[in-house]
């Protein structure tokens, strides 16, 4: 079972505009072929379908912990998302009365690339690509053989680095909270390819991580990855669990396997628990929007007696 953390995996930055094309863009990272969600469903029936895991205890364990990994990611897109489509902050804002709605206070947002995003979903996020094209369970692989899933997540995670640099390259260096989005899952992409290549170069003897970094672009390259290298996430695996998924060290971390050539040099780990994260970003409400509601006075001070008596 899933224990949920209050907390992002990574904080992200306030985006200095309002910007729902580019909250389109990332939706790619979420929906697309090579998103999120692919990897997550993936991952997951893998693990829920796994056949003698306690016999393969070290594979089993491997793609347990990073399905845990990729859920966070989900939530840390679908962040990302919200908060380019919801614009910078304006305190107080969902506070006030929703206006006049007849003087058409959303007349642009008939005109953006994923106008559906603000029209059904008031500038959330859905599992929906970067065309609001439905994510689909036919992107799932789950063989019940070992070395064809393990393979198929290799593929998967290098397709997911192609996806992420060309959505990065789409973003200016103006979006902040895009581009921390992409830094830091190119770096954790980068840590599942190499974990599964090493994963198969145990089981078949082929030295898989020679194909890294697939596409061939270091991470060197990306400023915003370069915080995250220097703290080496690209060496870490988490369990995201108290005590569990421990096997995973006989395949990352447990035999003086080290980082790619490409990144900063150190050994690979293992890391009980998870991420220390960072705050969920608080999306201003739009009245106008009916976001929480067109006049939420009522409901802030319902919400505001309920807490005082949780306390």
């Amino acid at each position: 079972m899933f224990l949920r953390v209050d907390k992002l995996q990574v904080e992200l930055p306030a985006p200095k505009r309002q910007d729902p094309n580019a909250g389109a863009a990332l939706q790619e990272l979420l929906g697309g072929k090579y998103g999120e969600m692919s990897t997550l469903g993936n991952y997951m029936f893998q693990s829920f379908n796994f056949r003698s895991k306690s016999k393969l205890r070290p594979f089993y364990s491997l793609v347990a912990s990073i399905t845990a990994e990729e859920l966070g990611h989900v939530e840390l897109v679908s962040n990302g998302v919200a908060m380019l489509n919801n614009g910078p902050d304006e305190p107080g804002r969902d506070e006030k009365f929703g206006g006049d709605i007849s003087n058409a206070p959303f007349e642009e947002m008939k005109d953006i690339r994923s106008a559906a995003s603000f029209y059904s979903h008031a500038g959330g996020a859905i599992p929906v690509n970067s065309n609001s094209m439905s994510w689909n369970a036919d992107m799932v692989t789950t063989t019940g053989n070992v070395i064809m899933d393990l393979l198929h997540n290799f593929h998967l995670e290098c397709g997911a680095r192609l996806h992420k640099l060309r959505v990065y390259e789409s973003l200016t260096d103006a979006n902040i909270t895009g581009r921390e989005v992409c830094g830091y899952l190119l770096v954790r992409g980068s840590v599942h390819a190499h974990a599964y290549a090493l994963a198969l170069k145990k089981i078949t003897g082929v030295d898989l991580d020679k194909f890294l970094p697939t596409p061939n672009i270091p991470l060197g390259n990306i400023p915003e990855c370069q915080k995250y290298l220097a703290e080496g996430s690209h060496r870490r695996l988490y369990t995201f669990s108290p005590s569990d998924y421990q096997e995973m060290r006989g395949i990352w971390g447990g035999g003086g396997e080290t980082a790619l050539p490409d990144d900063p040099p150190g050994e690979l780990e293992v890391v009980d628990g998870l991420p220390d994260g960072g705050k969920i970003h608080d999306l201003t409400g739009v009245p106008s929007a009916f976001t929480p509601d067109y006049a939420p006075e009522e409901m802030f001070e319902i919400a505001a007696k309920l807490y005082q008596k949780s306390r």
